[in-house]
């Protein structure tokens, strides 16, 4: 059913002209060690000013909007819940116009799933989002990457972390990375 989902959410997205990467654990999937998710964690490369093209798509595709007040909570979480209630799949749109998080829209792999191309966070951006959430899964989720990928592009890593605690009140993203390289 995750296929289905993703290759009708990329092709609703496209149409609207939407930027988007899929993140989370079902690029992890692709990336890292297999693990049980039951959701899909998609990165848009715009501002909550595109709020109504988001509910439209989500209409269009049958999922319910989880939050009452989807407006202010859209505007204080930049995060769009959703629900896909023929499967019990939560689908997550995640408003993000940052300079970071368009070049790694930009980045993104595009893989072919029933026929449709999806775009698939890049395995060092996977690695930056989540040393950047910095939990015990997200770290182990990094170790995974850096364990099943020999060809990353270990400096831009390292760019956007430094970049990151220097404009970070929250410091030590390039130390933890560092920490985690270190074990491989």
């Amino acid at each position: 059913m995750f296929e289905e989902i993703l290759a009708a959410l990329s092709k609703a997205l496209q149409g609207r002209s939407i930027p988007y990467m899929v993140i989370g654990g079902q690029a992890i999937l692709l990336y890292g060690e297999p693990r049980l998710t039951r959701d899909i964690d998609i990165t848009l490369g715009v501002d909550a000013d595109r709020l109504d093209d988001v509910l439209a798509l989500a209409r269009e595709l049958s999922l319910r909007v989880l939050p009452d007040n989807v407006r202010d909570f859209v505007l204080q979480t930049m995060v769009l819940p959703c629900l896909h209630e023929e499967s019990g799949i939560r689908v997550d749109f995640i408003f993000s116009f940052t300079p970071y998080e368009a070049q790694a829209i930009k980045r993104a792999n595009r893989v072919q799933i029933l026929g449709t191309e999806v775009c698939f966070a890049s395995p060092e951006d996977m690695i930056i989002h989540k040393i950047f959430a910095g939990r015990p899964r997200d770290r182990e989720d990094v170790r995974s990457i850096l364990l099943r990928n020999d060809d990353l592009d270990i400096p831009y890593i390292r760019s956007w972390l430094d970049e990151f605690d220097e404009s970070s009140e929250e410091k030590g993203f390039r130390k933890s990375f560092e920490e985690l390289l270190g074990q491989i």
